[in-house]
């Protein structure tokens, strides 16, 4: 299986619709608790592309599987050198190196753009992705206890950096 990393078009919102809304449906890789429209989605990424960030996305036969991007990490203009990242795999291809291909791409991006630094907010329990970012030399920096709340239980963020 070939795997293509391409810039986000937005014909690509259904299948990456798809992805987040099992995301939210099943995990605790997002904190939403309802899934997101079609309208939403598009309307948040064209918000992110407006301002400069870049959305990709992880194409195998044709077929979106995956996609990433980043975006500000707060508002305030001297954060404006940080970022925070976000990369998601179909479930059915989780495993097949997809996450590696576009984390490669949003740090080759983010160098491009002269960044200094890239963030990630990561649920504590989900030890295989703070695993994962690890293995590129990002660092766990911060737990922040009891930031979400879903499934009837609390949970804990985990903060991962990598200089860049």
């Amino acid at each position: 299986m070939e795997i293509k990393i391409r810039p986000y078009h937005e014909n690509d919102t259904p299948a990456i619709l798809e992805i987040i809304n099992h995301a939210i449906l099943t995990s605790t890789a997002l904190y939403d608790y309802q899934q997101r429209t079609l309208s939403n989605q598009i309307a948040i990424f064209e918000d992110k592309l407006a301002k400069g960030f870049p959305i990709i996305v992880a194409v195998a036969d044709e077929n979106v599987v995956g996609f990433g991007f980043y975006s500000e990490f707060r508002f305030r203009e001297a954060y404006k050198f940080t970022v925070e990242h976000s990369v998601y795999a179909s479930h059915q291809y989780i495993g097949k190196g997809i996450g590696k291909l576009l984390l490669q791409e949003l740090i080759a991006l983010a160098k491009a753009q002269q960044l200094h630094t890239m963030i990630g907010v990561i649920d504590a329990e989900n030890e295989s992705s703070i695993a994962f970012h690890k293995k590129f030399g990002f660092e766990v920096v911060g737990i922040v206890k009891e930031t979400g709340f879903k499934f009837d239980r609390w949970l804990h963020s985990v903060f991962v950096q990598k200089m860049l």
